[in-house]
This record gives C-alpha cells, structure tokens and sequence, in this order.
C-alpha cells in the first residue's frame, strides 16, 4: 500500500512543475521588454509581490524552521531566481523615478527578509515558533498575491469579456491551488492550505467566468474585427486623380489608398 507520505511527494512534485509554469508565465512580457528596451507601461508591482513571497517561502521551508519542506524550498528557490531576473531586468531597462524606486522597493525586500531571519533565529528557539512566526508572514504575503486577480474578475463582470484573462494562466492558478491544497492536507499544514485553498477558489473563479463569458467574448471579438474592416473600406485617401477603368459597359471609378 501507498503512504501518504509517498503521495504527498508525488502531489508536491506535479505542483512543482505547475508552480514552474505560473512563473515562467511573464517570460513573453520580458522578451517584448527586451525588444523594446522600455518597460513602457508595465507594472513592476507582481514581480516585486512574488519575489517577496518566494523569498518567505524558502526561509518557511529550512530545516531550522520547518523541517520536511524539501519541496517548498525547492520551487520557491527557483521562483527567487526567476522573479529576481524580472526585477532586475526591470530595473535595467526602466528609467528616472520609476527605476530607482522599483530599486529601493527591491532593497527594502531583501533587507526585510534578512532581518525577518536573522530575529527569527534568534529569538525563536523551537521548530513550532519558527514555524508560527515565518508561516503567518507567509500567509499575508501569498493572500495578497491571490487577491489580485479580483480586478481583473470585476474587469471580465463589467465587460463581459474574458479577453485580458487569460485561459491557460487560469487554468495553471486553480491546479496550482489544488496541488499545494492536496500537499498540505495529507500531513496537515495550516499556513500552505490557508493561501492556497483561497487561491483554488480564486482560480475557480476565473475558469467559471470564463466558460460563461467564452462566447460573448468571440463575439465582441468578432464585431471589433467587423467595424474595423468596414472602417477599412471607408477611409480612402485621394493620392492625385481619380482613375477610371473601364468595367464591360460601365466605369468604375478607383481611388489609390
């Protein structure tokens, strides 16, 4: 027979790998960045967010804080290092005010964390408090990140359109919520199920919208492209005289465009 601890490694390596598609997810925005060589109107603000909560996360996952986290570590770990390449080149190719506060921010964060360690093990001198203190910490920071997409669901109810939601990013949020969820039920973990029972709930959410706004969407989608043809066939621009070419017995007058 299975143990649940062999299932619990199984559930934590899928969510791994779902959790290593949510942040490789940004990688199209950084490549246009880089094209561009301007962050142009792109918020910094969910790079900073997850970087935040990556960096809680490995500390929540050590041994000398919460023992037989191993995967915790792991994916958040590399979620630091893929997060922190955003934030860098973010402040690379940003300018003025907005680079040297998106740089303050980033040194406030890791400032904030060395300290939060540092108090921690210091002061705390159990695994249950260590625990207690990183994992609430946790809690707050991975909450706010799933409240996030809440603008973006009133967005989809206002308009009735599911355009700027994307599917597959919907779609990676709720099995990334209900892999973690499985993961910290099987040996009970208040500070994993809390943040990410709400965020399966959150991409639930999305995945509903979705299915019932999917075809008002085309057919938004479908009118656009249809008055912007029509607008097309509208707009002539007069580039010397009209030309006339004859068609069978009629005259049918050409405007170069």
């Amino acid at each position: 027979m299975v143990s649940a601890d062999a299932i619990r490694t199984a559930v934590g390596i899928l969510g791994n790998v779902i959790a290593l598609a949510l942040f490789l997810s940004p990688v199209p925005t950084f490549i246009q960045i880089w094209k561009k060589r301007s962050v142009e109107q792109f918020s910094p603000a969910p790079y900073l967010a997850t970087l935040l909560n990556c960096m809680l996360w490995v500390l929540y996952g050590l041994p000398i804080v919460h023992p037989h986290s191993m995967l915790v570590i792991t994916i958040n770990g590399t979620g630091f290092v893929i997060e922190i390449s955003y934030v860098l080149l973010y402040i690379y190719y940003s300018e003025g005010k907005m680079r040297l506060r998106v740089l303050a921010i980033f040194l406030l964060e890791c400032l904030f964390v060395a300290v939060t360690t540092v108090l921690v093990l210091t002061l705390a001198h159990t695994h249950e408090r260590r625990s207690l203190i990183v994992g609430s910490m946790c809690v707050f920071v991975c909450i706010l990140m799933y409240v996030a997409p809440l603008s973006v669901m009133k967005m989809v109810l206002t308009t009735r359109s599911v355009e700027y939601m994307p599917f597959f990013l919907s779609l990676a949020s709720f099995a990334n919520g209900v892999c973690w969820t499985t993961y910290a039920l099987i040996r009970f973990d208040l500070f994993i199920t809390i943040p990410n029972g709400l965020g399966t709930l959150f991409g639930l959410g999305q995945l509903i919208l979705y299915a019932t706004f999917y075809k008002s969407t085309q057919r938004q989608i479908a009118e656009r492209k249809s008055k912007g043809e029509m607008s097309l066939t509208e707009v002539v621009v007069m580039n010397g005289d009209p030309k006339k070419v004859a068609n069978g017995n009629h005259a049918s007058e050409i405007r170069e465009i």
